[in-house]
């Protein structure tokens, strides 16, 4: 019986005795540790095969990083992964989740047909550009324009004649602008009615849009509706032509932003802000007089825009709201920021499922609340009766009532018309200090005139708000399921020329948001060096800091000119001259 030893290379050992037969071996000794062994290269996989493993984890962290899908797939199945294939992964595991941007233009017919099928009352309209070819089988895309039934219904069980129009550009591959209409509900809340998709924020795209929004309203072009917006160039002239007797409000905050690059101080900000805060005509030409004494030229650009469009003491009382910011729309564009850069189905779909959302959100609001006005409301309203303690109400027998405070603030209150001097219960429908304090002088006469709440406008009661929102947005099939176009042709997508560079995602910052940065201001180092002031990081200058270069270590210059002459200086060796590093050089002499 013969004995088989392996060659001590390293610690493993195996001791075996041969069998009778010959075919078998007898394990003696075994040691397992192992030392010699080269460390196993990993094998590479393709991306295909990382996109299936990725797709869940993409759902929850859309951001995922290449780094973070290398780490994933090396932990778990052993397999190297070049972070090329990561990136190509990732994109193929977002196709299959978001879709296909192209081929989403072909189902966007069918999407548009589900919607009027599960939410009755909806009106989807799709726009395309002129054939040249009428036998053509392909149209191309312009427009979509999309208003869901229940929200429709919303909207008009708010009473409140006032919408806000704004636009936010789209991050996909192809161009576009989302276009959103946005009104306020009885709890002084957004509620979002209509939104489309079009080319750009052009004239032509508003006047197409503010029409869809008239025949789902049964506005014409005599109606009085009240829209605010942030002047935009297309839709200033489109409003005029569509509605003309429109009260078209502007946006006071981006009036000031446009001021500020000629007319600056804190001075002309108050009284710009009390301008436009007054209700009545004789408080607001008395501000305006004191902003032409401090700047004739800020008053000017003031008139020239209209009273009419940013001071309330010009708004009509129609739509029940003061408001002279735009911030509705603001607010609604926010919340859809992540479906910006999605394809068209998915970006559309991304807004329905916002709406929807939100619904139930405020439902579970509206189900905690009590109280005969909405919560928002109850609270500006408690704050105005505070404010009515300091009044004193002399009645004449009849509807009116004269009030006044001891600095002799004087107002007269008709309760019958629901109107006081101070034109705030006109504007916003809630009784003013004013008038509450004038409902409880007629209390204390014996007059039954019930709760100061009982004054206030429908519009901001409870139930109003547990109506609006009784209307519930449906939720549609999968793709599948939807019932097939009836058109002959096929949709396809804008046609789009890529532009060279990484596409722009953010955008474009006003003067004062890059002027007044949010974060933390901080000393640069050589600023502190130099007694200079601080500078702040938000602030898209390089004044007071010195380049450093990686590569010989000195100051004034960086890799790419280390070791050239600078422009406009003499080499070294000249009197007077620079050396490489950007210091001056003192004379040389030629030495024989």
């Amino acid at each position: 019986m013969g004995v088989v030893e392996t060659k001590p290379v390293c610690p493993w050992t195996l001791l075996a005795s041969q069998g009778k037969n010959h075919d078998t071996y007898i394990v003696k000794t075994l040691d397992e540790e192992h030392s010699c062994q080269p460390k196993r290269k990993l094998r590479q996989c393709s991306s295909t095969f990382i996109s299936k493993q990725i797709g869940d984890i993409l759902v929850a962290d859309p951001d995922l990083k290449a780094s973070a899908i290398q780490e994933i797939i090396t932990t778990k199945y052993e397999l190297g992964v070049k972070k090329m294939t990561a990136y190509r992964a990732k994109s193929k595991a977002k196709k299959v989740i978001i879709g296909d941007y192209r081929k989403q233009y072909l189902r966007l017919r069918d999407y548009c047909l589900e919607l009027q099928k599960r939410n009755p009352n909806t009106t989807t309209k799709i726009e395309v550009y002129p054939e040249p070819n009428p036998s053509s089988d392909t149209r191309v895309f312009k427009r979509v324009y999309i208003c869901l039934g229940p929200l429709k219904e919303g909207f008009k069980a708010c009473k409140r004649e006032i919408l806000g129009l704004d636009g936010c550009f789209l991050k996909g591959p192809y161009p576009g602008q989302l276009l959103t209409d946005v009104g306020v509900d009885p709890n002084n809340g957004i509620y979002p009615l209509a939104y489309a998709v079009v080319e750009a924020e052009t004239s032509e795209s508003w006047r197409w849009f503010l029409h869809c929004l008239g025949d789902d309203l049964d506005l014409d072009s005599n109606c009085n509706f009240t829209f605010i917006s942030d002047r935009q160039k297309g839709l200033m002239p489109a409003m005029a032509r569509v509605y003309p007797h429109a009260e078209h409000r502007f946006c006071m905050r981006h009036i000031y932003e446009n001021m500020t690059g000629t007319y600056k101080g804190a001075v002309i900000k108050d009284l710009v802000w009390k301008s436009a805060t007054r209700t009545t005509s004789e408080e607001f030409d008395e501000a305006m007089e004191e902003l032409k004494r401090e700047d004739a030229g800020a008053h000017k650009y003031l008139m020239d825009i209209g009273p009419k469009h940013w001071s309330r003491s010009h708004f009509s009382g129609r739509a029940q709201c003061d408001m002279l910011l735009n911030n509705v729309c603001e607010t609604s564009n926010s919340k859809l920021l992540d479906g910006r850069d999605k394809p068209i189905i998915t970006c559309l779909e991304y807004v329905r499922q916002y709406l929807m959302r939100r619904i139930v959100t405020v439902q579970k609001v509206i189900a905690k609340s009590d109280g005969p006005l909405t919560p928002t409301v109850s609270k500006i309203f408690e704050r105005v009766k505070r404010s009515a303690n300091r009044y004193n109400a002399t009645w004449n027998g009849g509807d009116r009532f004269q009030v006044m405070d001891a600095y002799l603030d004087k107002q007269a209150v008709d309760l019958r018309t629901k109107t006081c001097t101070c034109r705030r219960w006109e504007l916003t429908g809630m009784p003013c200090k004013h008038a509450v304090a004038c409902i409880w002088d007629m209390s204390l006469n014996s007059v039954e005139v019930g709760d100061p709440e009982d004054w206030v406008n429908p519009v901001y009661k409870l139930d109003t708000w547990r109506q609006v929102y009784s209307f519930k947005v449906e939720p549609i099939t999968r793709s599948v399921s939807w019932p097939k176009s009836e058109c002959p042709t096929t949709l396809l997508p804008p046609h789009h020329k890529k532009q060279p560079g990484r596409p722009k995602k953010k955008r474009t910052k006003s003067a004062n948001e890059v002027q007044e940065p949010s974060v933390k201001r901080k000393r640069n180092k050589s600023a502190i060096d130099k007694e200079q002031p601080m500078v702040s990081k938000g602030k898209l200058s390089r004044a007071g800091t010195s380049k450093t270069c990686k590569k010989c270590g000195k100051q004034g210059h960086n890799i790419t000119t280390c070791g050239k002459p600078r422009k406009g200086k003499q080499s070294v060796g000249t009197q007077g001259g620079t050396q490489g590093d950007g210091t001056q050089s003192g004379g040389s002499q030629l030495i024989d």
